[in-house]
């Protein structure tokens, strides 16, 4: 069994909205929204914005929920042998301002089309909150059963 792991990220897109924001991990190189764990005392915009601030160096000001995902079939483990049920609040923001600067956690960014995304080494879930940003529906999307 697992423990819940409750997350926020984001998806960033150009002024044109044509493109979005993308990190590529540090751990495993591929790419993904950028995004990560709430702390006690965060409120969710707070979480989301820090993780945005800490992974790319860039302020956010968030917009709207796009959607929540989590799937009590799916447990993320890790090597020290925690395993977590993520619960991940995925936002759609606008970027403010500041310069990309590279983290722990990711190397690099860009800002991708849908169909450059396509081709991209990204995870399921990544991947799916990227086409769900792209999709632009006015209602968040509940996903509570998914597999990646």
């Amino acid at each position: 069994n697992g423990r819940l792991g409750v997350g926020c990220s984001a998806s960033i897109f150009d002024s044109k909205k044509e493109k979005v924001l993308l990190v590529r991990r540090a751990d495993n190189g591929k790419w993904a929204v950028p995004g990560g764990y709430m702390e006690a005392g965060e409120s969710f915009s707070e979480a989301c914005k820090r993780e945005v601030i800490e992974e790319t160096g860039l302020e956010v000001n968030i917009n709207r929920l796009i959607g929540i995902y989590t799937s009590p079939n799916l447990l993320l483990e890790y090597s020290d042998g925690n395993k977590w049920q993520l619960v991940v609040f995925h936002f759609d923001a606008e970027l403010v301002s500041g310069e990309f600067k590279p983290s722990e956690e990711t190397t690099e960014f860009g800002f991708f089309s849908l169909s450059a995304i396509n081709v991209l080494d990204m995870n399921g879930l990544d991947r799916k909150r990227v086409l769900d940003g792209f999709a632009g529906l006015q209602n968040a999307i509940i996903n509570d059963d998914f597999d990646i």
